[in-house]
């Protein structure tokens, strides 16, 4: 059977003792107990995902309301151009 492979940007976070993955250009986050079942969760649910999308035919609808571009033969997901912290300072009306 033919495959196709998609590169697509994937963060990993620390949540307490527990890490998520999460991408943006699929929408998908999983979680583990280690960084590397994180990775595997991710894995096997962004195969899922695009198995389904595949499956129904929906490929190139679901990924283009992602915000991935096409070429004549391949999908890219966004490119993501930065990645910080950013302080945010919020008014505590609690407190006022």
């Amino acid at each position: 059977m033919p495959q196709v492979e998609y590169m697509i940007p994937v963060s990993i976070i620390k949540e307490g003792d527990s890490f998520v993955a999460y991408s943006p250009a699929i929408d998908i986050s999983t979680v583990g107990d280690t960084f590397e079942e994180a990775q595997k969760m991710f894995g096997e649910a962004s195969q899922l995902f695009f198995e389904e999308i595949m499956e129904k035919g929906t490929t190139e609808e679901a990924l283009l309301e992602l915000g991935w571009q096409k070429n004549e033969e391949s999908f890219f997901p966004p490119t993501v151009v930065s990645h910080d912290l950013m302080s945010i300072l919020v008014a505590n009306r609690a407190y006022a």
